[in-house]
This record gives C-alpha cells, sequence and structure tokens, in this order.
C-alpha cells in the first residue's frame, strides 16, 4: 500500500485500527447511554465503511467462511455466557426464574414452530432446512442484547424486563442445541437413510443437557472454592478478572470432550461462581473482564458482518424475506412472548417489553454455522441470507427503540433511569 511515495506499512495500520477499536469499545457505550442508538448499529456502520475502501480484499461473508464463522461466534457466545450469568444478582430459584421458564418452555417451542412454518409455506424452504432456520432465530441473542440486561453484579437493576431478558438469554442457547441437532439427524438421514430418533433422545436430549447442566456446575464449584474458599492465597486475591475467562474456557472446553452442551455448562458455571460469594467485590473484577472481551469481539464480528452486507450478502434479499422477517420479529416473538406470559406477576408494559426484545444476533450466526457444517441442508446460502436479514432487522429495530422504551419503563414504574 502506497500513499505519494510512501509505503504505508500493513502491521503499523493495523496497530493503528486496533487502537482506534478499543477506544471505541471504551467510549460509545457512555456516547450512546442517552441516544437512540445501540452500539451493533454503530459497529455495522463502520464495518460498511471499511469494507468500501479500496485497500480491504477479504470477502468477510459467513457464507465464505463457514468455519470461521462457527469458531468466532462459538467465542463469543460463551464469553457472553459467562458475563451474563455473573452479572445476575437474584439467586437461582425455580419459582424465582418463573419468567425465564416461561419464556424457554412456552416462548421457544411455539417460535420454533411458528418459525419452522413461515420457513416452510412462505419462504418454500424444505422441512430439514426450515426447521434448522428456526432453531437458529428462536433464541434471545446473549451477546446483542447487553443495553436491556441487568447491570453488573451488586449493581442492581433486576427489574421484571432485564431480569427476564438476561435470563432468558443465558439459558435458551442451551435449550435451542436438541432441535439444531434434529434438523442435522434429520438432513443426514435423508441423504443416508440411517436411523436418527434414538441417538437424538438418548445423546443430543437427555445425555448432552444434563451433562452439560453437571459439567457446569461442578466446574463452577472447583472455581468458586479456587477463587474464594481455598486455604491461603485465593485467585480473589490476585485481583485479576481474567479467572472468568480460565473459568469459561474449562467449562466449555470440558463439556465438549464430554459431548454435552457446553452453553449450558458455561452459563452454569457463571451462576455457580456467583453463587460461591456472592457479595465479593471480586465478582465485578470478573464481570468487567469479560465484558471488555464480549465487547471487542462482538465489534469485530460486526464490522465483517456490516463489510458483508456492503459486500452484497443481502443482495438476493426479496419481498417474501422480508415480509418472513418482519413476522418472526413483529409477530411470532412478540405474540409467543405474551402467550407466556399469561398470568405472570408482571405488569401489561413489562410483559409486552420482554416479548419485544427478543433480540437476534450473534447466536443466530452460530447455530445456523454449525448447523450447515454437520449436517446436509441444500439450501444453506438461502438460510445465511435469511438468518442476516432477520440479524439487520433486529439490530436495527431493537436498537433505535431500546433506549427511549427502557428509559420510559424506567420513569413509569419509577425506576432511576439507567
Amino acid at each position: 500500500m502506497a500513499v505519494h511515495g510512501w509505503e504505508l506499512d500493513p502491521y503499523a495500520v493495523a496497530l493503528t485500527g486496533t487502537g482506534l477499536l478499543i477506544a471505541l469499545v471504551a467510549w460509545l457505550p457512555l456516547a450512546l447511554r442517552r441516544l437512540p442508538l445501540s452500539l451493533p448499529i454503530i459497529c455495522m456502520a463502520i464495518g460498511g465503511l471499511i469494507y468500501t475502501g479500496p485497500y480491504m480484499q477479504l470477502d468477510p461473508s459467513p457464507v465464505a467462511h463457514p468455519y470461521a464463522t462457527e469458531r468466532l461466534t462459538e467465542f463469543v457466545v460463551i464469553v457472553a455466557l459467562m458475563g451474563a450469568g455473573l452479572k445476575i444478582d437474584r439467586r437461582f430459584s425455580f419459582k424465582g426464574w418463573g419468567l425465564a421458564w416461561r419464556l424457554l418452555l412456552i416462548t421457544m417451542p411455539l417460535g420454533i414452530a411458528a418459525i419452522a412454518f413461515v420457513g416452510i409455506g412462505l419462504l418454500g424452504l424444505s422441512t430439514v432446512a426450515a426447521l434448522l432456520l428456526a432453531a437458529s432465530l428462536a433464541p434471545t441473542d446473549p451477546v446483542l442484547a447487553a443495553d436491556i440486561q441487568v447491570a453488573g453484579p451488586l449493581e442492581g437493576g433486576e427489574d421484571n424486563v432485564r431480569f427476564a431478558l438476561t435470563s432468558e438469554a443465558g439459558l435458551n442457547d442451551g435449550f435451542a442445541f436438541p432441535f439444531v441437532h434434529l434438523a442435522i439427524a434429520l438432513s443426514l438421514a435423508a441423504s443416508n437413510g440411517k436411523t436418527w430418533f434414538t441417538e437424538w433422545l438418548t445423546l443430543n436430549l437427555l445425555w448432552e443437557t444434563i451433562a452439560g447442566i453437571g459439567c457446569g456446575w461442578m466446574v463452577g464449584r472447583i472455581f468458586g472454592w479456587a477463587t474464594f474458599k481455598m486455604p491461603g492465597d485465593t485467585l480473589a486475591k490476585t485481583g485479576d478478572g481474567l479467572v472468568a475467562i480460565a473459568a469459561t474456557f474449562v467449562s466449555y472446553g470440558l463439556s465438549e470432550m464430554l459431548h454435552c452442551y457446553g452453553f449450558f455448562a458455561v452459563f452454569v458455571t457463571a451462576l455457580t461462581l456467583r453463587n460461591s460469594h456472592r457479595d465479593h467485590d471480586f465478582q465485578r473484577d470478573m464481570h468487567d473482564i469479560t465484558e471488555q472481551i464480549e465487547r471487542i469481539t462482538m465489534m469485530l464480528l460486526l464490522l465483517a458482518f456490516g463489510g458483508a452486507i456492503v459486500n452484497g450478502l443481502l443482495a438476493e434479499v426479496g419481498w417474501v424475506e422480508i415480509v418472513a422477517g418482519l413476522l418472526i420479529l413483529l409477530v411470532i416473538r412478540p405474540v409467543t412472548g405474551l402467550v407466556a406470559l399469561i398470568g405472570a406477576r408482571a405488569t401489561i408494559s413489562e410483559k409486552v417489553a420482554i416479548s419485544f426484545f427478543g433480540i437476534r444476533g450473534v447466536g443466530s450466526f452460530y447455530y445456523l454455522a454449525y448447523g450447515i457444517n454437520q449436517g446436509n441442508f441444500e439450501d444453506a446460502n438461502r438460510l445465511w441470507i435469511i438468518v442476516s436479514l432477520v440479524v439487520v432487522l433486529s439490530i436495527l429495530m431493537h436498537g433505535l427503540t431500546v433506549t427511549p422504551v427502557m428509559r420510559w419503563l424506567d420513569h413509569r414504574h419509577g425506576r432511576e433511569a439507567g
């Protein structure tokens, strides 16, 4: 790269860009807190501008790099799950987490069925492709939903809306995985004729769920003891919040070696680690480092996503895809959310907000990439287009409304606006 006879060192350019990115990570959340804009919107816009330049030759499209997409989104999601688990002040209980169970056990299955119906009836997808689409788009994303989650450890802000969406985002990634595996099993059975039901039921549904919870609890107990209760110099005395990242990697790595759901394991590890000493200031240190790493990696992904859009990722989108995306975000999620919250202890305005803010994002990209890499789907390219469209619509729609809506709710319920 040369400018007026001077050679620009790519390494120096990369360092400069990285420094600016980190500065934006630190500053933008503060600058945007009172504006009807979100960090993901800004990241996509910056990515689009970067990739319109003449020197960006790399194709950032997830279609071109499905395996890299799977691994990068996987990393961001597990870090976000650790952060979500550490920030929840409310002790885990089946009764106290009633809003989360309603969203998981009612909203998600109804949403998967409805999205699959739209995929088959409106989009013309095959049954297995529609099921993978539905499983990918049903979960609320733990990464892009930071603006509607609870505050950090010991900071409060656990109203019904923020708690419900944080706990749902933490748990529903694990609940969606059996449906992703069902789509994979059906796609492979269609091509090789193998029986699939017994393996899916015993391995993918029962073992991977139960073992994931058990693995996460075990790792959380061990790290909780080493961090707060071990005789002598505990990990908390180091003051280094990277302990949370260590727990994230150990939990996810062990769960993968045991062939169980790592997303479940990481979130359960976070809850167990938090419960080991709920009021210790080191909880903030662990949460803060996970949040910083999550923001940096999220911004990198969204920069690439913005570049992919500029490079034509959504060029083949038609009115059918747009109608389907709007149905998923404006009809299916809100209606299934409101159905699940019938009889719940929350005001009407809170129920509407919980049902509306089912943000789709990085988790959807991970599930789709994982399904396509593991299965046999003829509609893979179209699935990428549809999921990308829904994520763009979600980022724009939810990003533009979250600040005014949450401020209005805080004012209505007599809370200090955050």
